[in-house]
């Protein structure tokens, strides 16, 4: 019987394009500070590039401070195009989450109707606690979860098991009581697996099928969730 449904966040509750926006505007602040002129949609490119290959290389690895990861990835592009990052760099990163954070449309209606259905709402997410914190304020989605697990407590990144196990032990079931979603097939749906939870994946476009394979289930709207927890 499914007593919980944990959710990831960037990619699945939120959206790439409203993060593509948000990062967007992040470098175009940073180039404004430090007084270039360089194409920020070019430089907003090469540190999406560097960043995505730094968390694809930790990913089950020890947790390291996302805030120290990004910040890492403009000053590699930084020191390339010769421009100086601003020392309130994270201060920044945490402005424009707030501002231009995106819900995908159904997102709402999902949550609310597991909550009324009597299931422990839970997210478990690779992020640093400020952001999360900050961007969920922003959302109005702070008091929408019973239950919130991010790599920065767990210590490590997905799909290492900690953080699934961490989030299994504060909604105080066990992992075949739990299903959880994301839209990362090889973190989120190999991670709650090792643990026995009902993996769904979230793929919007049918973009990812050659890894659908590690997934229970396939969902293209989040609503579609309220009737498998029925069925399971």
């Amino acid at each position: 019987m499914i007593k919980a449904v944990f959710f990831d966040f960037v990619g699945t509750l939120i959206t790439k394009e409203g993060e593509n926006t948000t990062h967007q505007n992040i470098v175009k602040e940073v180039l404004r500070k430090a007084k270039s002129d360089l194409d920020y949609m070019k430089i907003w490119r090469e540190y999406e590039a560097i960043s995505s290959r730094m968390f694809k290389e930790l990913a089950g690895k020890p947790y390291k401070p996302v805030r120290i990861i990004d910040t890492e990835a403009i000053e590699e592009v930084a020191r390339k195009y010769g421009f100086k990052v601003t020392p309130d760099f994270w201060s920044i990163h945490l402005e424009m989450h707030q501002k231009y954070g995106e819900l995908f449309p159904e997102a709402l209606e999902a949550l609310k109707g597991l909550k009324e259905k009597g299931y422990h709402i839970g997210m478990i997410t690779d992020s640093d606690n400020d952001y999360l914190r900050a961007h969920l304020e922003a959302l109005g989605l702070l008091n929408s979860f019973d239950s919130i697990t991010t790599s920065e407590e767990a210590g490590f990144f997905k799909p290492h098991p900690r953080i699934f196990e961490l989030a299994l032990k504060k909604a105080g079931i066990k992992g075949d009581e739990a299903i959880y979603v994301g839209d990362n097939p090889e973190k989120d749906c190999v991670g709650a697996r090792q643990v026995d939870m009902t993996s769904i994946l979230l793929d919007k476009k049918g973009e990812k099928r050659e890894l659908w394979g590690e997934c229970e289930f396939i969902i293209s709207d989040l609503r579609e969730i309220l009737r498998i927890v029925e069925e399971l």
